[in-house]
This record gives structure tokens, sequence and C-alpha cells, in this order.
């Protein structure tokens, strides 16, 4: 079973909610392409993240909504280098990343007004 994903010191990803495959990446890699399964498909249950407030994991799901499987887990692949124990580790900080992002509140919009004189601008320019 793999580690947890921390994402601060309140929020992980418990292993049970992580699946991980390997399969066989494309691309560059000589003779041994067609023998090692070096591509990581990283799978997360979105539900089962620990800590996360549930403002966040709206985003999270915003934010993911094109990475979702039919069963709503994230699904995060790497195949960027030709060593499978890194392209798990490339998964797993891009689901860190991916968390992290979602923890960041959006500043709220506050709508204002048009000066004088690009109100008086506008109305020249008509």
């Amino acid at each position: 079973m793999s580690e947890p994903i921390v994402v601060t010191p309140s929020i992980r990803v418990p292993p049970s909610a992580i699946t991980i495959r390997a399969s066989r990446a494309a691309g560059p890699g000589g003779q041994n392409v067609n023998k090692v399964a070096t591509k990581i498909d990283l799978r997360v249950d979105l539900d089962a993240i620990e800590g996360l407030p549930e403002p966040a994991r709206e985003r999270l799901r915003r934010l993911a909504a094109h990475r979702l499987d039919a069963d709503g887990r994230l699904v995060v692949t790497s195949q960027a280098t030709r060593v499978q124990s890194q392209n798990v580790e490339d998964a797993r900080a891009k689901v860190r990343a991916l968390i992290a992002q979602a923890l960041v509140r959006p500043k709220p919009r506050r709508p204002t007004r048009p000066t004088a004189t690009s109100r008086e601008t506008r109305l020249q320019r008509k």
C-alpha cells in the first residue's frame, strides 16, 4: 500500500482513496518501451480526502471536471520519465498541487462604477 498524500498538516489523501495502475507509456524508450510499464494512472476518490472543507471540495470538482472518471474519481496520469517510481511521485505532486489550488478562495469581484472622465470620453467618442 502507498503512503498518504499530505497537502497540509490537516488535509491529506489516505492510502485507501488512492488507486495506482501502471501501463506502457508512449514515446521514446527504445526496445524497453514495449516491455516496461512506466506510465502511471493515479485515481483519487474525492469524497475520501480528509480535512478538506466542503467549499474547497466543490472548487476541486470544478477545477478537475475534465479529469473525473465515470465514478467521480480524479484521474491523473504521468509518463514524464522512463522510471515508474518517478512517474508515481510526479502524479502525486500533480494531485497535491490541484488540491492546494482548490484551497485558495477566489477573490470576490466587487463591481465598480466608471469614473466621470471615462464616461465623458465614451460620450465624446459616440
